[in-house]
């Protein structure tokens, strides 16, 4: 049997140089106002006024994208006081579709007459996932994309395509405002969730700054990054002083924020990766007295606080399949999505919560489909509560991926066959290829899964199998193909067609704003 062997994903980050900006904490508007309050001159929110906005006011992509927008949104769109968007990393349609019969079939139904929560969104478009310098895509420089508004490099976050990836010194010019500050600056709550690390791309890109997503902390980066005063983005995380901070943040990576001699609280045999020494979560809870750091289950069931820390691994989160056995407990995508969703939404004035389901990319790079549809099954479940805990008259959700895998949906299996199966054809015998083998439904176009054997005394649906590449590759890669986006909620409509992904913080921003004659 194909075991599922420990994935080393590569954990990329970034840095900023001592001229990073220091925004001043803004008032919270009256939390006693109306549900209208955000709709006021005062609240809403204007990029030109970001420290940031003049790197991007004349990119070209992202003029575009706001002109696109600007031109699907009419004066009956109604805004938006609440905006959630889910990231399922990885999640292609071919994902999409497999989890969904997955789902299904877990039910015992034959899967594919079944729906995933956000396929019954109003509102579908697809999504173009391509960098400004790559034809593939990375989650940072896609992630950026959403966040700011920009077409933007391959391994970079929150900048814009003029950064020199690794040089810190060219971030002078090239600092992207992200959609997070932006809703702290104008007064309103903002979280972020991850099963990976917290410093990883995806939710990197909602907070920092950096030419290199390598440098998730100081442990990682260049000897001339740290001579130029670059900050890593565990740093910038604790730094970070838009509006009154980001209310919640749920994820792993405790090993960026601890030093070199500092035990782990689970993993007692591992420390800290900091060698700047410095302890990033007691500097946090220094300065948030009031707030609340947790790295367990119990902790996280008791929280009831913000700002809320939660740093439940050493490093990613476990897998959905995984995470009964993790020895300290930690939530399911679930049980963050409502800590959250409840903590947030005591704030008059409406919130941004950025919830990713990291772990499904990690699967697919290790071509483990059971663990990458487990995963998304599970970012279902977070979009079902997610739904049921907010209300379409004010809340947006969108549901959408950063980029795709290799993953296909192959033979002519018999309606109802185990999508993790072997291709059974409809007199339930099994397909075989041109070598007389067998071959499953679900294979990679690359990835760790090649090796040509026979498997037919294989179990393939067991949870550790990993499926076939047609090539050899020791991480399986990322797909080009459009991505889809979902989308219900006041300025939903602004979804659709074929969108550049960066049209989507446009999308977000519009419909905090509501719709203007400019």
């Amino acid at each position: 049997m194909k075991i599922l062997l420990p994935l080393c994903c590569l954990v990329l980050s970034a840095c900023a140089v001592n001229t990073e900006y220091s925004p001043p904490a803004i008032s919270t508007p009256d939390t006693n106002s109306s549900s209208e309050t955000h709709l006021s001159t005062i609240n809403r929110i204007a990029p030109d006024n970001h420290p940031y906005y003049k790197n991007v006011g004349s990119d070209e992509s992202f003029l575009k994208a706001r002109s696109t927008v600007e031109k699907r949104s009419k004066p009956e769109d109604k805004p938006a006081r609440n905006i959630i968007l889910f990231v399922g990393d990885g999640m292609g349609v071919s994902t999409v579709t497999a989890a969904r019969i997955y789902a299904g079939q877990l039910r015992g139904e034959t899967g594919e007459e079944n729906y995933l929560s956000f396929e019954k969104f109003p509102y579908v478009a697809l999504s173009k996932t391509y960098n400004s310098d790559a034809q593939v895509p990375d989650s940072a420089g896609t992630m950026s994309a959403m966040m700011s508004g920009i077409k933007t490099r391959h391994g970079v976050l929150g900048v814009t395509k003029r950064v020199v990836r690794g040089d810190c010194l060219s971030l002078a010019d090239a600092r992207a405002p992200t959609f997070l500050e932006l809703m702290e600056t104008s007064g309103r709550a903002t979280g972020v969730i991850s099963t990976a690390e917290i410093t990883h791309a995806t939710p990197g890109a909602t907070y920092a700054h950096v030419a290199s997503r390598g440098w998730a902390s100081d442990a990682g980066m260049s000897p001339a990054a740290l001579q130029a005063g670059c900050k890593d983005i565990a740093q910038q995380l604790i730094d970070f002083s838009y509006g009154d901070g980001i209310e919640v943040l749920l994820g792993g990576g405790r090993m960026h924020f601890l030093p070199e001699d500092s035990a782990d609280f689970e993993d007692k045999e591992k420390y800290g990766g900091r060698k700047d020494g410095r302890n990033l979560i007691t500097e946090w809870t220094d300065k948030n007295a009031t707030g609340e750091f947790v790295w367990n289950q119990q902790q996280f069931d008791n929280a009831s606080r913000t700002p809320l820390l939660g740093l439940f691994e050493y490093g990613h989160m476990e897998f959905s399949a995984d995470r009964e056995s993790d020895g300290a407990g930690e939530p399911s995508l679930s049980e963050m999505t409502t800590k959250a969703i409840r903590l947030l939404g005591q704030s008059k004035t409406g919130y941004f919560l950025m919830i990713e389901a990291g772990k499904i990319d990690h699967a697919h790079h290790g071509a483990n489909a059971y663990r990458a549809l487990s995963d998304t099954v599970a970012l279902s479940d977070a979009v079902a509560l997610a739904d049921k805990l907010t209300d379409d008259e004010d809340t947006l959700i969108i549901v959408t991926a950063d980029h795709s895998h290799t993953m296909t949906i192959n033979g002519y299996p018999v309606r109802g066959n185990p999508i993790l199966g072997k291709v059974r054809n409809e007199n339930d015998q099994l397909a075989l290829d041109d070598n007389k083998r067998p071959y499953t439904t679900l294979t990679y176009a690359n990835g760790p899964g090649h090796s040509g054997q026979d498997i037919s005394e294989i179990d393939t649906q067991d949870i550790n199998y990993r499926q076939e590449g047609t090539f050899p590759s020791r991480s399986e890669t990322h797909g080009g193909e459009d991505v889809a986006v979902y989308a219900k909620g006041p300025s939903a409509n602004l979804v659709g067609g074929v969108m550049e992904q960066n049209e989507i913080f446009h999308v977000m921003l519009r419909a905090v704003n509501g719709f203007q004659t400019n």
